[in-house]
């Protein structure tokens, strides 16, 4: 399972992100690396605080799974859903390829069995 993207998928983003510069949100589908794995993500949590304030982005959800009512049992059980706000892509981008961020990964690359983030775009509203 992956927990970091691939390069197709940030060459993916960075070409939407040249494309647009409306705000997107990210949903973040989190599997942790055991105990561990919770309290190593907390911290990673806590420390990307600042950054996201740098990058004006915000935390709109985060939170516990507790039961699947639709989906296949035996698929990927996710611990947690993160999901944040960030101003365009290319904030999103620029913050992840930061010396700041980079400094942080390192507690949730350790925290994480499995992930997946997920680039998502507003339906227009009636």
């Amino acid at each position: 399972m992956a927990i970091e993207p691939s390069e197709p998928s940030l060459r993916a983003l960075a070409s939407q992100a040249a494309e647009t510069s409306d705000p997107v949100v990210m949903l973040n589908l989190l599997k942790f690396a055991g105990r561990e794995g919770a309290a190593s993500y907390q911290r990673y949590a806590t420390d990307i605080q600042p950054i996201l304030a740098s990058a004006n982005a915000s935390v709109l959800y985060a939170g516990d799974t507790s039961l699947r009512v639709i989906g296949e049992q035996g698929a990927t059980e996710w611990d947690a859903v993160v999901v944040v706000r960030y101003p365009s892509r290319t904030a999103f981008l620029s913050m992840v390829a930061s010396p700041e961020y980079q400094a942080i990964h390192k507690f949730r690359t350790a925290a994480l069995e499995s992930a997946e983030l997920i680039a998502t775009d507003p339906w227009p509203v009636s």
